[in-house]
Parts: C-alpha cells; structure tokens; sequence
C-alpha cells in the first residue's frame, strides 16, 4: 500500500470534491425541479418519485461491475470514462421533449457520475492511514452536500434567467472540466496483489462478510430512505402538505442540505478522536439511529406542522449511518476494497430508487383509496418509518463480528 504525503493527497481529494460536488448537484436538482418539470410534463406522484429514482437506478445498475473495475484499472481511468457518460446524459436531459426521454437522460446521468463517490473512497483504502480515511470519506460527503446546497437556492435563482434545459448544458460543461481535473492530479493505479480467498475475482468473499450483511438492511431503508427523503420527498413535503410556496420549499431545501454540509464536516473533524478511543462505526450507529426515527415519527404526526426544520432534522441525525461506509472498506483487505465498497454502495441506492418510487405509488394509491393528500404523506411516510425501524432490529439482532477477510 502506497501511502501519500500531505500534499498529494490534499490535491486528489480536491480533485475529486470538485467531481463529487457536481455529481451530488445532479442528484439532487430534480427536488428543485419538480415544480417545473410537474407543470411542463404533466407528472403525477409515482411519475416524479420514478424520474429521481432513475438517477440512482442508473447508479445502482453499475456498481458490481464497478467494482471490479476500481479494483483492476484505479479511480482515474474508471472515473474519466464514467463521467464521459454523465455528459451525455445531461445533453439528453436538456434536450427532451417526453417523460420517456427524460427517464432516460436521468438513467444515463446516474451511470455516469456513479464512481464519483466509490472511485476517492477505493483510492483513499489504499492512499490514506485509516483514521485519514474517515475524515476524507465524512468531508467527500461534506462536500456532495455543497452541492446540494447548490441545487437549491442558487438552482431556483438561476431558473427564471436561464431555464431548466440551459441549467444541463452547464452541468455537461463542468463535468468535461472535471475529467480533466482528475486526469492531471490522480495518480495512476497499480493493482494490488489479490487476498488468498479463493475467489479474488468476484464476490462472493465480499457478500459472505458479517459486517456487509449487517449493514445491508440499515443502508437500504435507512441509508438510502434518507437520501431519497432529502433529494425528492421533502420538497413535495414542504409544498404538499405544509403549505409552501415553489421558493419557500427551496429554501427549505437550502436549510436542510447546509446542515447536512454542516454535519459531515463535524464527523470529519471528530472521527479521528472517535478511532483513537475505540468508538467504532457500529456502537454510533447502534446509539444514533433511534434518534432518526424518533424524529421521522414525531415529523408523521405532526403532519403539516413539520416544515423543512424536522426534516433538517430528520437528515442529519440520519447521517451516523453514513459512517459504515468507510468501515465497509476497512473491513476488507485493500485489493478488494473496490467491490466491497461498491457491493454496499449498490445497496444503498437501490435502496433510495426503491423507497423514492416507492413513496411516489403509496401516496398515489392511497389517493385512489380515497383518502385527502396530507393523510396520503402521512400514510406512506408510516410504512417507510416501519421499513427503517425493521431493518434497525435486523442490525441489532446480527452477527456483531466485524473481522477482515483472512
């Protein structure tokens, strides 16, 4: 393992903050959107919920082979030849004329930004001391969070001037510059020589880990349900059931993703005093995560009562989850340190696709069962608070073993 000095690693993880914001910006644009694209595409609920999660299903789609692709050819190839994708994707976006076309162009993007995240945290396992990796990981988020600040406010300042299709045409220019900020600053990769597991090549040492079963069902009902609350849900929320103005739900936006910006940067700074002292990953998550969904039930009942303060509040005390993502890497030995993460990260955002739409068809069907629009959110937030609150009884039950692959 080759660990960089100071310098260098500043300047790669710059180089990539600066893709991932971008990226992060795209994820989350479609909230802001929504209004708009609703009026010009005449989209109901399932047909929005469906058109962000298109995004994370083009994201999920490509994680296993990935992976493997992380492992044999390094973040910057893998990352240059991704984003080439996500530039096509944002061309399309701008240029479609049909709910199809639209899908489509989202699907495109979520492929192409998809190692934006997995690409840095595979580097970081074998570029960075480990106590270095949790701060990196916690300030990468840190920084997908600036751009959805972005997609917030400045988005919906931008709209009246420009336009929603010009908005993609910038997004397919600044990822072309991104391309070329990792091509110059990453270093080239060097495969590892592969664990003896008997099966180097694929997966299966990598899903036959404690640790990953473990996590999988927090990562897609908690994990995932939270960024599908933060990059659609709230702001059909917001506008839906407490009343707010197109420009008032942005702001909310704009409330909730700063203090997300704001956490992660706090985890940054106190995850390494949290590794010196043998506070793990999983002791955080097992004290933090009945806090998230004390506050999704409180946001339930006080139905139009809650505004983008308790979802503020609902997203960052969501985010101890995100600190199994760097232990996912740490549990594994570095040649495998692509897959591994990658197989998690297809959990998570299958897990945001899934609860994305699926809030979208539970607030349409229980409007077709007759029941007035506030109480269809509040019914469909119920069976996604029953989901995460399963899925965190599964974590509390499993295996506590967290040990390496020998």
């Amino acid at each position: 393992m080759t660990v960089l000095a100071r310098r260098p690693a500043a300047l790669v993880f710059l180089a990539f903050a600066f893709t991932y914001f971008f990226s992060a910006l795209l994820r989350a644009i479609t909230a802001t959107l929504a209004p708009a694209l609703t009026r010009e595409f005449a989209l109901d609920a399932s047909d929005l919920g469906l058109l962000a999660g298109g995004y994370f299903l083009g994201f999920a789609a490509t994680q296993l082979l990935l992976g493997r692709w992380l492992d044999r050819h390094g973040p910057k190839r893998v990352s240059v030849g991704f984003l080439g994708i996500a530039v096509a994707g944002c061309l399309a976006f701008s240029l479609a004329t049909s709910f199809a076309a639209l899908l489509f162009a989202r699907v495109l993007c979520g492929v192409g930004v998809s190692a934006c995240l997995m690409a840095p945290l595979t580097g970081f396992r074998r570029w960075l001391e480990p106590a270095a990796q949790l701060r990196a990981n916690s300030w990468m988020l840190m920084t997908g969070s600036f751009g959805m600040v972005a997609s917030t406010l400045p988005v919906q300042w931008l709209m009246p001037h420009t336009g929603w299709r010009s908005l993609f045409w910038g997004l397919a220019a600044v990822l072309l510059v991104a391309m070329a900020v990792i091509a110059w600053r990453v270093p080239r990769w060097e495969q590892a020589a592969p664990p003896d597991t008997g099966q180097a090549a694929g997966y299966g040492a990598v899903w036959r880990h404690p640790f990953l079963r473990r996590v999988s069902a927090i990562g897609f009902f908690c994990y995932g349900g939270m960024i599908a609350i933060q990059t659609l849900w709230a702001g059909p929320w917001m506008v839906r059931v407490a009343g707010y103005a197109p420009w008032e739900a942005a702001a909310g936006l704009f409330t909730i993703n700063l203090s997300m910006l704001v956490t992660f940067w706090s985890w940054g700074l106190v995850n390494p005093w949290l590794v010196r002292r043998g506070i793990t990953a999983e002791r955080l998550i097992t004290w933090g995560q009945p806090l998230s969904l004390g506050v999704l039930a409180a946001i339930i009942i006080a139905g139009p009562a809650a505004g983008a303060g308790a979802w503020a509040l609902f997203c960052v005390s969501s985010t101890v989850i995100a600190l199994a993502q760097p232990a996912v890497g740490l549990a594994f030995p570095a040649a495998l340190a692509g897959r591994a993460l990658s197989a998690y990260n297809l959990v998570i955002f299958a897990g945001v696709f899934v609860v994305q739409w699926g809030i979208g068809l539970l607030v349409d069907g229980f409007a077709a069962a007759g029941l007035q629009e506030i109480a269809c959110f509040r019914a469909a937030m119920s069976v996604f608070l029953a989901c995460a609150a399963l899925s965190y009884g599964y974590f509390l039950l499993t295996n506590r073993d967290n040990q390496p692959i020998p």
